[in-house]
């Protein structure tokens, strides 16, 4: 059984198309594998709090020299990281906010990356100091811009930060596994939009049909 964690940033509802995505690939991936799991964060919905002073105190102490404040600080925190590492997949809904990520999934970013728990950290080690400690999952971002030609190559790639921005936090944290799909023309609101939405799920479809038979021959 694969377990997916799908997450959505858009501060939109209705008019997600970054929400529009990833419940497309969700609900493509279930109707292949219907007894797969399916975990539910909505980081645009639920914002997770920014780190603070306290937070990165108590990130940075053992977890057996902790006081009960520190881990009441860290408790979604903890959550956020536990239900990341149950996950084999995670299937994220990023659009773009000002050639970035919405303050709801840096929050998340910044609450998931954490010493002891996703990635080591030592002074002493001979060579690099730090070093992932997840594996074996894959990353699937599904996001939506407001204009044309943020993808490698094209004539804005340089002002894209949201996919360079979480494949290198995944690497980091020991998932290189990462793939993009994006829709892009929004704020333009002719049908340029919907011809890229519909180019983008066909797009899903695709990966969804290569990912579950890569999972079914596992």
């Amino acid at each position: 059984m694969t377990t997916i964690l799908h997450i959505d940033s858009s501060a939109r509802l209705g008019r997600s198309h970054s929400r529009r995505l990833s419940a497309r690939f969700v609900e493509a991936w279930l109707a292949r594998r219907p007894g797969d799991m399916v975990i539910r964060r909505d980081v645009g919905l639920e914002p997770p709090p920014p780190v603070t002073e306290a937070w990165i105190a108590a990130a940075f102490t053992k977890p057996d020299r902790r006081t009960p404040e520190m881990r009441a600080t860290l408790a979604l925190s903890d959550a956020l990281v536990d239900e990341l590492e149950r996950a084999d997949l995670i299937v994220a809904g990023v659009p773009m906010y000002n050639f970035g990520l919405p303050a709801p999934m840096k929050a998340w970013v910044d609450n998931i990356v954490r010493v002891g728990r996703t990635f080591g950290f030592d002074r002493s080690r001979q060579g690099e100091p730090y070093w992932p400690m997840l594996s074996g999952k894959r990353l699937v971002t599904l996001g939506a811009r407001g204009d044309w030609g943020y993808d490698p190559g094209g004539r804005l790639a340089g002002l894209n930060h949201v996919e360079p921005h979480l494949h290198t936090v995944f690497r980091y944290i020991g998932i290189p596994d990462a793939v993009s799909v994006a829709a892009e023309y929004d704020e333009f609101a002719d049908e340029r939009v919907e011809r890229s939405l519909q180019a983008a799920e066909a797009e899903i479809d695709r990966l969804v049909a290569r990912i579950t038979a890569e999972a079914q021959a596992a």
